[in-house]
């Protein structure tokens, strides 16, 4: 496997947000890639989830998941940042774009959901699907989370890496699906954006955000033909497309 990367003039800072059920866990072997370039690279994991998972409770929202970004913006004093949320981590990154644009280089949206204002997410699900959701968390220890669907493979076709994610993968906090993102500005904010939406296979709960990228001429679309957990089955390709926003 190739790793090394030829060193850039100016390091940089990325700051690598992971989807549903997922963690920071996931951004492995693109952070090792980045981390080669000479940049520095943060993969926070959103609180109730991954080896946060202990943490898990009904005051989880998503103005909880925004304050987790926010908090590392602040306490590791980052700014310039390329900030990168896949899948549901696309609502997370668009918070904090809201509330911190000044601290954004580059705002990257890896075949992400996009929030609608003042909707939640279940708000915005087709209501077959928002009542399945809601009774599988109803199913939950507590009602407080919604167990990964067994059926999900999130494009990982290769055997020993589709049962390493679904190692890792944990329950997601209902009140993250339950809760709108906090946005008092279109999404971005004004800083520049670029959709990166993954067609092999197309996972097809985020076609109506690449759509709407698509229809933004202000943002850069880019596709790259792998499965949805991109930074799992293609870290060179998709490592590579993030080294050149610096």
């Amino acid at each position: 496997m190739m790793i090394s990367m030829n060193q850039n003039k100016t390091a940089g800072t990325y700051v690598l947000v992971h989807g549903a059920w997922h963690g920071g866990w996931c951004w492995e072997r693109v952070a090792i890639r980045l981390r080669a370039g000479g940049h520095r690279v943060f993969t926070p994991t959103q609180t109730g989830l991954g080896e946060r998972s202990h943490l898990l409770s009904s005051s989880i929202t998503m103005e909880t998941f925004v304050q987790d970004l926010v908090n590392v913006i602040e306490f590791e004093e980052l700014s310039d940042i390329v900030l990168v949320g896949h899948s549901y981590g696309g609502r997370s990154v668009a918070g904090l774009a809201d509330r911190m644009p000044q601290r954004i280089r580059r705002l990257v949206f890896l075949d992400a959901g996009l929030p609608e204002a003042g909707k939640s997410y279940l708000d915005a699900l087709p209501s077959n699907r928002r009542e399945t959701r809601l009774k599988q968390a109803s199913e939950s220890p507590g009602g407080l989370s919604i167990a990964p669907p067994p059926d999900l493979d999130f494009g990982v076709l290769d055997p020993a890496d589709a049962a390493w994610v679904r190692r890792h993968l944990t329950p997601q906090p209902l009140g993250s699906y339950s809760t709108p993102v906090p946005l008092r500005n279109p999404i971005g904010n004004g800083v520049p954006c670029t959709y990166i939406r993954c067609t092999d296979p197309p996972f097809p709960t985020t076609d109506p955000s690449a759509r709407y990228a698509i229809s933004r001429q202000d943002w850069e679309y880019l596709e790259l033909a792998t499965g949805h957990d991109a930074m799992i089955t293609a870290p060179q390709e998709l490592s590579e497309i993030l080294l050149r926003m610096y």
